[in-house]
């Protein structure tokens, strides 16, 4: 096609050429033509398909200009690293000074010294004063007399290292400190009490304008507790409480010394935790005074000891108070199902006990509840109470204790006791009917472990 379309060139341009000419011309330009597509394809194929051995020597290439890079960023880092501790390029960075030793160097015959750095120090300082002179605010003079110059800074600075021998490096072992274990048993068992020794004496003169007579009383009290807690389930509290108080007064002519309080209880409650503070309870409580029971004026024993003796055995439920941040605590206990258990060593006294003919012991069915609570009112003040109430088929008895101890010093206390009864089995009084009292105060001696 090439060659048709050069001949209607020739016939149309150059009507004058030879043929033989335009057809060597032709052939050349053929030729040229074949050989640029050869190489256009040559090239096509070498883009497409690239040789696997070029690759690897263009990353083995790439390796080690990077390798160099790498060494030449170290190499600079290092020099750095070992010029940022030399003092000798200090000047270069204070504030601009015209400093003596670059003017010396520059005027003396010989300006060259061992020290390569000082001189291109000097030098570039000296090109600064020549070419700047407007940046130098100061010269060496100057600070001469205004303190010492520091003549280590022309001077290369060189470390002092102390080589060892390589010391192989030891796993860190632990100390090895022998321990004494000691394990200690559980104490479940605890242990506490109190008590006091009151003494009251009160002078009436015998022309008194109202009356009245003098006399010397004691009190004499303590409670002791040994309660068992394994803090899961089980208690077991004991609680043994003691109290004597003796009298005397003039006008008893016929009994010396006369009861005026006077109690023995023992109380053990065995109790298996229910819900948080609710406790199945078997309770035992035994009660009975130490002496013998006396009015003024009146050889007749009203009471004596084991004279009477009550034994109570009861089962229910109890009740862990715990109320105004732990200080008010104690115990409700209801026992539903209870037997009484009465003696009487002296039978002159077994009516009066409702003992029925020649027998020294009764038995009954009850129910009874039992609230012993002890509230600190304040840090000197306590108040402690104690409500028992039982009735059976024959008897129906109440007995409210109370008692409000004031701490006047660790060992000095004032106390009040206030104790009404109701008890249905004594005689009836015109006054106070089935009802009783007994109420005393006193101050002494008090301590608690």
């Amino acid at each position: 096609m090439i060659y048709f379309v050069f001949q209607l060139v020739i016939r149309t341009f150059v009507p004058n050429m030879r043929k033989r000419y335009l057809l060597l011309f032709v052939a050349l330009m053929l030729l040229c033509a074949g050989a640029q597509a050869q190489r256009r394809a040559k090239r096509v194929e070498e883009t497409t398909v690239p040789d696997t051995a070029q690759i690897v020597r263009n990353y083995i290439d790439s390796l080690n200009t990077l390798r160099q890079q790498l060494d030449s960023v170290q190499q600079v880092n290092s020099f750095l690293r070992q010029e940022s501790t030399d003092g000798r390029y200090y000047r270069l960075f204070a504030p601009t000074t015209f400093y003596h030793s670059g003017a010396y160097k520059t005027l003396s015959l010989n300006p060259k010294s061992d020290d390569e750095v000082a001189d291109a120090i000097d030098e570039a300082l000296m090109n600064v004063y020549m070419r700047r002179p407007d940046l130098v605010k100061n010269d060496e003079s100057n600070l001469r007399k205004a303190g010492s110059i520091r003549e280590d800074v022309n001077k290369e600075l060189t470390q002092q290292v102390n080589l060892t021998d390589i010391v192989t490096m030891q796993p860190d072992e632990p100390e090895v400190v022998p321990v004494k274990l000691m394990v200690q048993k559980p104490h479940f068992w605890k242990f506490k009490g109190d008590g006091y020794l009151q003494f009251l004496q009160n002078y009436v003169s015998d022309n008194w304008h109202k009356g009245g007579e003098s006399n010397y009383s004691a009190q004499a009290a303590a409670v002791l507790e040994l309660n068992y807690n394994d803090r899961d389930k089980i208690t077991f509290d004991n609680k043994l409480e003691m109290k004597l108080g003796l009298m005397h007064s003039p006008s008893d002519t016929v009994n010396k010394f006369k009861t005026n309080n006077d109690l023995l209880r023992l109380t053990s409650k065995l109790g298996i935790q229910a819900h948080k503070h609710w406790y199945y309870t078997l309770q035992l409580l035994a009660y009975t005074q130490f002496a013998r029971g006396l009015k003024t004026n009146d050889r007749k024993v009203y009471s004596d000891f084991t004279s009477p003796l009550d034994v109570n055995i009861g089962i229910g439920m109890e009740y862990k108070v715990e109320a105004f941040n732990k200080k008010l605590t104690g115990t409700l206990n209801f026992l539903p199902f209870s037997v009484n258990f009465r003696y009487v060593d002296r039978l002159d006294l077994a009516a009066s006990n409702g003992i029925r003919g020649d027998h020294h012991t009764m038995e009954d069915f009850a129910s009874q509840f039992t609230g012993e609570l002890k509230w600190q009112l304040l840090d000197q003040l306590t108040w402690k109470t104690r409500l028992f109430a039982i009735t059976t088929y024959h008897q129906g008895k109440m007995e409210w204790e109370n008692q409000f101890e004031l701490k006047v010093t660790k060992y000095i206390s004032a106390n009040l006791f206030i104790y009404p009864r109701f008890d249905d089995a004594n005689d009836w009084d015109d006054k106070m009917g089935y009802f009783q009292l007994q109420e005393w105060s006193s101050i002494g001696l008090s301590y608690s472990w």
